[in-house]
């Protein structure tokens, strides 16, 4: 069995559609997405169809990511809140939920927040942030002994994540493996190019391969800066320099 793991696309249809071809090409059995589909990306509506019409394919297990509630739930106060700590993001945000229909909000609403999947006797737990929150991070840096504190209560084998827009693992002291997935839409690694993971199951035994894969960013970047909101031109330069995660 192989899986292919997903998170934090954020609107981005040429990093998606690339990674999707490249599953594709690596024969992948399930496709596991970690949230994070549409915000403050080139192409938030055709991101979230993209998933909508996937909901009833085997193949796919899709859970929310914090962006994605809060488009769900957006009101003028979550507004107000993230924009006083992030208010390109909150720009963003405000024209996503305006933009986007009642029924791709609702969709987005209805994705559970966690989800538990066995797969040859591997018993996964899929999250966006940690365990614990779905905007926790588990960085590269994050020390060993706060990820095993997130880790509390989880009986799963292996835990997946995202959030971070940032490939790392972790085996904890009690056998649990922790790997965040990396970003398909934004990534913050040095040569930013889409990022998912792939695992390889048999006979109760992963082994764990992140791709990096090429897009046209090019493309992607002018579909995002001349969006309609304020700020749309810095989260577009992010797509080709990712200094920093918050705006």
């Amino acid at each position: 069995m192989k899986i292919a793991v997903l998170s934090d696309i954020h609107g981005n249809m040429e990093a998606l559609n690339a990674v999707m071809e490249d599953i594709e090409n690596q024969n992948c059995d399930r496709i596991f997405v970690l949230g994070d589909i549409a915000m403050a990306g080139p192409q938030p509506k055709q991101a979230i169809l993209h998933f909508i019409h996937k909901q009833n394919d085997k193949r796919y297990t899709i859970i929310q990511g914090n962006t994605d509630e809060m488009i769900g739930n957006f009101s003028q106060d979550l507004y107000y809140e993230l924009k006083e700590v992030a208010p390109i993001m909150a720009e963003a945000l405000k024209c996503d939920a305006h933009e986007l229909s009642n029924m791709e909000k609702a969709f987005l609403l209805t994705l559970p927040s966690q989800k538990e999947v066995t797969i040859e006797k591997v018993k996964f737990l899929l999250v966006h942030g940690s365990p614990r929150k779905n905007n926790e991070d588990i960085l590269p840096t994050t020390r060993l002994d706060e990820v095993e504190k997130m880790l509390k209560h989880v009986t799963a084998d292996v835990i997946l994540c995202g959030h971070t827009h940032i490939p790392c693992g972790f085996q904890t002291r009690n056998k649990k493996t922790v790997i965040n997935a990396g970003s398909v839409g934004r990534p913050f690694t040095e040569d930013p190019k889409a990022c998912y993971l792939t695992i390889k199951v048999k006979d109760g035994t992963c082994e764990y391969e992140h791709h990096f894969v090429e897009y046209d960013k090019i493309s992607a970047y002018n579909k995002l800066r001349v969006r309609n909101f304020w700020g749309a031109d810095s989260l577009a330069n992010v797509l080709l320099n990712p200094e920093k995660r918050h705006f």
